[in-house]
């Protein structure tokens, strides 16, 4: 790995990075790029925002993005492509790459276009912006560690879409992508939160001081982000590094659904239609009231915001625009801006908190000894979600915000970079296994799965557990396993891999069972027949699961690409002489 690092915080509404140029053995010093100079701004990151023309070219990301859109009158809004928030397409779905997008202005395009674009800008910029901190010392992006965060609760298809958009974009090339790591967000902002001092946090609920690192220590990371609530649990060991100690949890209740509420809301006022015209007729205008509205999430006060002329235009021609407001609790007409109470804008929290709520709820009940609730992430800076935590739990748990939260996963990744043990154990989230056929035996098999093949009767379909849910494993563990042809003359074994809940599942067909990659391993032609074997190992304990297979006859050691992503359905029945026959641990 190299020295240099950049750290790309890929977020659902505002992205930025952080580079460090110093030595590996060197006190840690990223360097943080601020964005919005030209705006009058200050951030430390812009919005995530991608602007393309009408033939799909990319124009402009951020605020110039951003910027750019709100010019534009109704009709020309309409030409372009527009995305924002476009991260949660990732989120719970099953992806591949084809998957297509729907922008601010309802136009579509491929997701991996996207991504890999906005990605592009992202590290076309970092380069750019390095070498004038080096006087004008020319980078390539292989002379970096890259780092890229992700939600912890992402699914293994949502990583590796981003890992090949990164490579897409150039960050990496396939010959050196052990240069890409994927990073989890609230982990990045665990290492971050343990290296602050006491005056780094903003306390509330009690007398201050730093987060305890001694062993034994339990804290919980709430990363509270535009799309996602992204929660981990981790203890202190000897030496500094985390363990986790309850898989990786959360919810889609972020930032955004208060800003959907909030919508809503508008729409309440200007009913008869008015604000589903204004909406469809001036998208451009809509975006600058929601990037108005960031700012007044983060008070817990009554607030005013300035009406948009067209909108005001489109009221009035149905009635004088004070009536709209006379239904409406909360909500009054001031001269040209609209005035929302207090507890009107509290309400828009109300579905968000009460998810954030629960997902903490689950884990304090199962967790007693934990001490801190760590909150980053932009949304943390809302100060009704930071007293609605303290609130709810205050009294059990030392409540932390570092200052400056938005850059916690940003800092902490840069630190990632250097030392990929920091978090020296997870837990696995799912039940993994793959398919395998064994003898068939009527005494513990049911009888439609039984196939009959030229080596004689199988049951097909069986779920070979390779680690189940909720184990601890090593961030560098491997877990080894022997393959076996299943029929004499074949040259490669195809492994399809699956996922579930259940801690025990008997076949890949049992409910809750889900097909999630296949892979081939290429096995060595000989006279051996079925004797031939192939070490199949799999690491499950870092933030993705990579595998590789060695010919035990030739020797010969190969990489194993696990495509999470595969649009094909396979049936086993049609691929009985390429699945194992059976998995054995190597020790064995």
């Amino acid at each position: 790995m190299s020295d240099y690092i950049i750290a790309i915080d890929f977020g659902t509404a505002y992205s930025g990075y952080v580079f460090n140029l110093t030595p590996k053995d060197a006190e840690l010093d990223p360097y943080l790029r601020r964005w919005g100079k030209e705006l009058g701004l200050d951030t430390a990151k812009t919005p995530t925002c991608v602007l393309f023309s009408e033939d799909k070219e990319f124009l402009k990301f951020g605020y110039e993005a951003r910027k750019a859109y709100i010019k534009l009158r109704g009709e020309e809004a309409k030409k372009l492509y527009f995305f924002e928030n476009f991260k949660m397409a990732l989120y719970d779905n099953k992806l591949n790459r084809d998957v297509m997008i729907e922008g601010a202005n309802g136009k579509s395009m491929r997701a991996f276009a996207v991504f890999s674009e906005a990605l592009r800008y992202l590290k076309e910029d970092a380069l750019k912006t390095i070498a004038k901190k080096t006087e004008g010392r020319k980078f390539i992006a292989s002379e970096f560690t890259w780092v890229l965060t992700v939600p912890a609760i992402w699914d293994s298809s949502a990583k590796q879409f981003m890992r090949e958009a990164a490579t897409q974009a150039g960050i990496v090339k396939e010959e050196n992508e052990e240069k890409l790591i994927i990073a989890l967000e609230p982990e990045a902002a665990s290492v971050w939160c343990m290296k602050l001092p006491a005056d780094g946090f903003i306390t509330r609920n009690h007398d201050g001081g730093s987060l305890d690192q001694s062993p034994g220590t339990q804290f919980m990371v709430v990363d509270c982000g535009g799309g996602t609530i992204d929660i981990t649990v981790h203890e202190v060991l000897d030496g500094g590094a985390l363990m986790e100690l309850h898989k990786a949890s959360g919810n889609d209740l972020g930032g955004q659904t208060v800003d959907r509420k909030f919508k809503e809301f508008l729409r309440e006022i200007f009913s008869c239609g008015v604000w589903d015209e204004y909406e469809a007729n001036f998208p451009s205008e809509v975006q600058k009231m929601m990037y108005e509205f960031v700012y007044f999430k983060q008070v817990d006060d009554d607030i005013q915001m300035s009406c948009p002329f067209n909108l005001g235009t489109l009221a009035q021609r149905r009635q004088e625009i004070e009536k709209f407001f006379e239904s409406v609790q909360g909500a009054s007409w001031d001269e040209g801006a609209i005035r929302i109470s207090r507890e009107r804008l509290r309400s828009f929290f109300a579905e968000s908190l009460e998810g954030i709520k629960n997902s903490l709820g689950v884990i304090l009940e199962k967790h007693l000894n934990i001490e801190y609730i760590l909150l980053v992430g932009g949304y943390a800076e809302s100060q009704i979600l930071h007293q609605h935590v303290i609130e709810q739990f205050g009294d059990q748990c030392k409540v932390l915000c570092p200052f400056r939260s938005q850059e916690a996963i940003l800092r902490g990744a840069v630190m990632f970079g250097k030392s990929l043990g920091l978090v020296a154990s997870r837990k696995s989230p799912f039940t993994y296994g793959v398919s395998v056929i064994e003898g068939f035996d009527d005494s513990k098999h049911k009888k439609e799965k039984k196939i009959i093949v030229d080596a004689g009767e199988f049951c097909c379909d069986i779920f070979k557990k390779v680690v189940e849910e909720g184990e601890d494993v090593g961030w560098n563990e491997t877990r080894q396993h022997i393959l076996f042809p299943a029929d004499p003359f074949q040259m490669r074994a195809t492994i399809t891999f699956y996922c579930s809940e259940s801690k025990d599942p008997k076949y890949v067909d049992d409910i809750g069972v889900q097909k999630v990659a296949s892979f081939d391993v290429r096995m060595h032609a000989s006279s051996g027949g079925m004797n031939r074997k192939v070490k199949l190992e799999i690491k499950f304990g870092f933030t993705e699961i990579t595998a590789t297979g060695t010919d035990l006859v030739s020797g010969l050691k190969q990489s194993v690409t696990i495509d999470f992503m595969s649009k094909a359905q396979r049936s086993v029945k049609t691929i009985q002489n390429t699945v194992v026959e059976e998995m054995k641990d190597s020790s064995e």
